[in-house]
């Protein structure tokens, strides 16, 4: 552990005397009672934060650990002491973690009888920047604002940055955030990481590796961490009875969500402080953060589908047993290829497979679709050509193809004319991508290959791409006796056919 690395207390594994006797948790690990047998509020690390006077704080955490809410803590507790007289402003994720944190933080200050009053969302400057706004007894306030870069310029007082990682620009921000406490108040900034080429793990590793020349006080609290502070008796104390964590110990719970992370990948970066390696990887985080939309809108029903504006097109990447087959939905609207379904399928037999596909292939706006017709995928393919004749068409995945398919999909995310999910398994599946060279010198792209497949929605995204690509619709190769005019033609009245949406006649 480095210097500036900070200490704080573990559970214990003696049944203290505060525990409820109708506690059915199967927790074995328990806050350390405080005296006269009371329970803390808060676990070792989150107590240690909170209480924290030095100005600098850096913490590498686990999801979901209760850092936020401690903070808010920590804001209140300071702004309630009589005299106090520093502004705190407090940059989000985005607006809805800025309002949670507000409400969090006027919960604490009611028990410390702080005198707050929620102002709700406010202008706060000429740019128009807003914030959610915490007003004090003794007048100071806190501003929790989404990851608005502006907002952060020329305030004075207390800067707060919540998954600071997470901000696209970060290095920036905190460029920004440092020179408003040169009048004094602290810094504050705790986040997941969000892969290795990235400031915050540069901050982390310049307090550890570097001499810290900031001066930083730095936290890490793994899942695991947080579980040697009896973070499942907190969490079961909460649940319903019926719930089945209740029945488990700390590390069936810790099996419990690597089973649920994305992959192994994810699991290190989210939960055990590993930030992903974006060496090697081919899609960076800050690639698939700049090109995110909303569940809601990547999500839609056949029925949503037939109700799109702009033209459709299908990617299916075929599997069985261990890979996935995924069907990938694109629409192409004003230039940009929104995603509007991704629909994967483990263990599902052929037969379901080719309804699903015929269900997208009947729609009347769906244009084109590419499949992966490699191995078990040729006879799917071969069908698909049969029934839509030249709107399907199959892709042999050789060296060359990949490359040419794993390209417009970077290309795509990088001039923000492709935009995908929100989604922790499609974010597992485009970072899993490495771009490899072989020993012969030849360029490939892999895919690591785990329980939930073999990168496949990346696969099935990147063949929806290439079938809405121009250049590839329709490419004849020549007709012996038929000649270039003979081909012309066949291609117009094919275009004609796709036009009118009228496919009853085959070539």
């Amino acid at each position: 552990m480095a210097k500036c690395d900070i200490q704080y207390e573990r559970g214990v594994t003696v049944r203290p005397s505060y525990v409820d006797p109708d506690f059915r948790g199967c927790c074995r690990i328990f806050p350390a009672e405080l005296s006269g047998g009371r329970e803390p509020t808060f676990l070792g690390y989150q107590n240690a934060w909170a209480n924290d006077e030095h100005i600098m704080l850096l913490a590498e955490k686990s999801r979901q650990i209760g850092w936020t809410w401690t903070s808010s803590h920590g804001v209140a507790r300071r702004h309630a002491l009589k005299g106090y007289a520093l502004d705190t402003w407090g940059t989000s994720r985005d607006d809805m973690q800025a309002m949670l944190a507000v409400n969090d933080c006027k919960q604490f200050a009611t028990i410390l009888h702080a005198g707050a009053t929620d102002l709700g969302r406010q202008i706060i400057d000429t740019r128009g920047s807003s914030a959610h706004v915490l007003s004090f007894a003794h007048g100071t306030k806190y501003y929790s604002l989404s990851s608005n870069l502006d907002a952060q310029a020329g305030k004075r007082g207390n800067r707060i940055g919540d998954e600071f990682a997470l901000n696209k620009e970060n290095r920036m921000l905190y460029a920004i955030m440092e020179p408003g406490v040169t009048w004094g108040g602290f810094i504050w900034l705790f986040s997941t990481h969000r892969g290795s080429a990235n400031y915050f793990n540069t901050l982390i590793r310049e307090a550890r590796e570097k001499g810290n020349p900031k001066g930083w006080h730095v936290y890490r609290v793994t899942l695991q961490d947080a579980l040697e502070c009896g973070f499942l008796f907190k969490l079961q104390k909460k649940l319903p009875e019926s719930d089945p964590r209740q029945l488990m110990d700390e590390q069936a719970y810790f099996d419990f969500v690597r089973s649920k992370a994305a992959d192994e990948e994810s699991f290190q970066q989210e939960y055990m402080c590993v930030p992903s390696d974006d060496a090697t990887a081919f899609i960076p985080y800050e690639l698939l953060d700049g090109s995110k939309i909303a569940d809601a809108d990547t999500d839609y029903t056949i029925n949503q589908l037939r109700e799109c504006k702009g033209e459709l097109f299908l990617g299916v990447d075929i599997g069985r047993t261990h890979d996935l087959t995924v069907f990938w939905v694109v629409e192409r609207y004003a230039g940009v290829r929104f995603t509007r379904s991704v629909i994967a399928m483990q263990n599902t037999p052929f037969k379901q497979q080719e309804q699903q596909f015929y269900a997208l292939m009947d729609l009347p706006n769906m244009r084109r679709a590419a499949i992966d017709k490699t191995g078990i995928g040729f006879q799917f393919a071969e069908r698909g050509a049969d029934k839509y004749g030249h709107r399907s068409e199959g892709v042999l995945f050789t060296g060359p193809v990949k490359e040419q398919l794993a390209y417009p999909v970077k290309a795509g995310l990088e001039d923000k004319t492709f935009r995908v999910p929100d989604d922790k398994f499609v974010q597992a599946d485009f970072r899993s991508i490495r771009k490899e060279v072989t020993s012969a010198g030849n360029i490939r792209f892999a895919g690591d290959r785990t329980k939930d497949g073999h990168a496949d929605r990346f696969w099935g995204a990147a063949l929806a791409l290439y079938a809405a690509t121009e250049s590839n619709a329709f490419v004849f190769a020549p007709c012996p006796g038929t000649g270039r005019r003979a081909n012309a033609r066949r291609a117009r009245r094919a275009d004609m056919r796709l036009r009118q949406n009228d496919w009853s006649v085959e070539e």
